[in-house]
């Protein structure tokens, strides 16, 4: 991509550094606060829209139920209603990531592909060494072989790889951790929070995604700018939907927060379903290893339960 014309990229550099200058932790502090939320909606700025919902949320919370029930079914119709308009649109993707990189190709050749090949091999990478380090260290403190439980999960993580969808797998991956000896109340209510609050594999994305735009249009982020950033995937990667592209939608709100040039999604969006792929593997290991954890620490896991179940498989 250095290839890429001088011109365009001294545009973009100046863009971002006057855009930085307001993207300050203060200043995202007092930009969680929405002047319109209609507007802020309308902008695509993703915090004070959360900040609003949650605040909207704990006001709903205190209205009687006969009044609260109505809201929550019209606010949880829209919600769905806007997952299948996401899953329609995406589904056009590939038409439009074709012509990108078949642009991309023409205008620069196949050497503009390498920083594309270098960012799944690094994505991938991060994902293994998070896996193995974090995932297995984590696993082995809580007395679990990672490896045992890939091996209960292995239809799960062949089913969300290929499909890109850790929702297609909720309801499986539910009741296999019960059988593997984890208490259903646990279960319950573990594995439907972390598919919120506990995507490892979008953490990974929205880093490895947000610093290749950056160093792609030769965007230097400071210390103070790459804590901004990751206070501000913190917070935009919750409530992901578990639909295939998703979290690409998510990187455009995360670039646009940092100031940084939206453009640079046009060379991520020729890979991402790629990247998706093992991101959203390693969302299901994730969620499965939390109910385990949990149940271990409350001291309610089932041994006996689990190594029959274990020893089911093997028969």
């Amino acid at each position: 991509m250095s290839q890429l014309g001088h011109t365009d990229i001294a545009r973009f550099q100046q863009t971002s550094q006057q855009t930085q200058g307001h993207h300050g932790f203060m200043a995202l502090l007092l930009n969680i606060i929405p002047d319109n939320i209609i507007t802020s909606m309308g902008r695509g700025d993703l915090l004070p829209v959360i900040f609003f919902s949650v605040l909207f949320g704990l006001g709903l919370q205190s209205v009687p139920e006969e009044y609260r029930k109505p809201v929550l079914a019209t606010f949880k119709g829209i919600g769905d209603t806007m997952f299948k308009v996401t899953a329609m649109v995406m589904r056009y993707a590939p038409i439009g990531v074709c012509a990108l990189i078949a642009v991309t190709v023409a205008s620069f050749g196949f050497g503009s592909l390498l920083p594309l090949i270098k960012l799944v091999a690094v994505t991938y990478l991060a994902i293994i060494l998070f896996v193995v380090f974090v995932l297995g260290v984590t696993a082995r403190i809580f007395g679990f072989n990672l490896f045992t439980l890939l091996k209960v999960i292995k239809d799960e993580l062949i089913i969300a790889f290929s499909t890109c969808s850790s929702a297609t797998v909720l309801p499986q991956l539910m009741q296999k951790m019960e059988d593997f000896g984890v208490p259903k109340s646990i279960t319950t209510f573990v594995v439907p929070t972390g598919y919120t609050f506990n995507l490892d594999g979008a953490s990974i994305y929205l880093g490895i995604g947000t610093l290749f735009v950056a160093q792609l249009y030769g965007v230097h982020l400071g210390l103070q700018e790459q804590f901004v950033l990751v206070l501000t995937m913190v917070v935009t990667s919750k409530g992901a939907a578990g639909v295939p592209g998703f979290m690409f939608v998510i990187l455009l709100t995360t670039l646009a927060s940092a100031g940084l040039p939206l453009e640079g999604l046009a060379f991520i969006a020729g890979v991402d379903r790629i990247m998706d792929m093992g991101r959203t593997a390693l969302n299901v290991v994730g969620n499965a290893l939390a109910p385990l954890v949990i149940a271990r620490w409350e001291g309610q896991y089932d041994a006996e339960k689990g190594k029959a179940y274990l020893a089911s498989l093997d028969a």
